[in-house]
């Protein structure tokens, strides 16, 4: 299990912890050491069992075996059954620019910051294996093309926050948890509003000085994500390439806000909302208005 790391500061205890490739935290609204190095351990537990599950970057996870094995029916359990329908109904509310399938392209693009662009024919090369709709699957078996690879890269985190939160919260009585907030690299989400009834301060990162906050969102109950630019990209000749790409295209989305920030009742919905926003470009704050949630968008 990760390490554990426990901070205690006015009301509240924090727990920290690494998993995803991301600084996670439980904050807990009480001073009580032990009670939140428990929920720590909980949710370390769970976040490592998720990552094992559907890391691509694990030759043991199930994802990579379901990769490994595409062109054939293959069984899968009923969490991989939900997150692939949930996967479906992005690619659908998003026109087919939210695609699972889509993460094959990090071959011919590494967002490392160098100026290092892909080729036309390195792309072509792969867009082939690209297109959700090729997929079929059901309740308990999924078919992928050969040669096709799923990248649950885009909703695996914000997954585990909600789950990470549902299990935390049911270590209490019915409705006697305290405030709990689990935060995995800036995607977060908050059973109830604290005990005097204040808001969670959560800072929205500055996309252009990475570790700095350029506001204060408060937060009581729900979820916040955030997708941009500002660790993945590709700068060359003055232009910002973005780690968010057109899957029918295999190129960046051009004119793309630097960060969009969505607030929903859930970090699942909250991540795709964001991450689809980023997908329609300069058309990102009119889709955000469309959905009626608040929202921060920084260009």
């Amino acid at each position: 299990m990760a390490q554990i790391n426990l901070q205690q500061g006015g009301k509240c205890v924090v727990g920290q912890f690494r998993a995803m490739a991301s600084p996670c935290e439980v904050l807990l609204e009480r001073q009580d050491m032990a009670l939140c190095r428990t929920l720590t351990e909980l949710a370390a537990t769970e976040a490592e069992r998720i990552e094992q599950k559907y890391s691509r970057y694990r030759p043991d996870s199930l994802l990579s075996q379901l990769n490994a094995n595409a062109g054939q029916w293959q069984s899968i359990d009923a969490e991989t059954a939900a997150l692939l329908t949930f996967a479906n109904t992005c690619y659908s509310l998003s026109d087919g620019m939210f695609d699972i399938s889509s993460g094959i392209l990090r071959r011919a693009w590494q967002f490392d910051g160098s100026d290092n662009i892909a080729t036309q024919p390195q792309i072509d090369a792969l867009l082939p294996n690209v297109g959700w709709h090729k997929v079929q699957f059901n309740q308990r078996a999924i078919l992928m093309p050969h040669g096709m690879e799923l990248d649950f890269g885009g909703i695996a985190k914000e997954y585990a926050v909600d789950k990470v939160l549902q299990l935390l919260v049911q270590q209490f009585p019915a409705a006697q948890a305290p405030s709990i907030v689990v935060n995995f690299g800036g995607d977060m989400s908050c059973n109830r509003p604290r005990q005097d009834g204040s808001l969670w301060q959560i800072g929205i990162e500055n996309p252009s000085l990475a570790d700095q906050a350029i506001s204060a969102v408060g937060l009581s109950q729900g979820a916040l994500a955030t997708s941009g630019d500002s660790r993945r990209f590709v700068l060359k000749d003055g232009v910002r390439y973005s780690h968010i790409l057109n899957p029918k295209t295999g190129w960046p989305v051009i004119d793309a806000p630097r960060s969009v920030t969505v607030a929903a009742p859930n970090c699942l919905l909250a991540g795709m909302l964001a991450t689809t926003a980023l997908l329609q470009g300069a058309g990102a704050e009119r889709f955000l208005t469309a959905q009626g949630l608040q929202y921060w968008l920084i260009t």
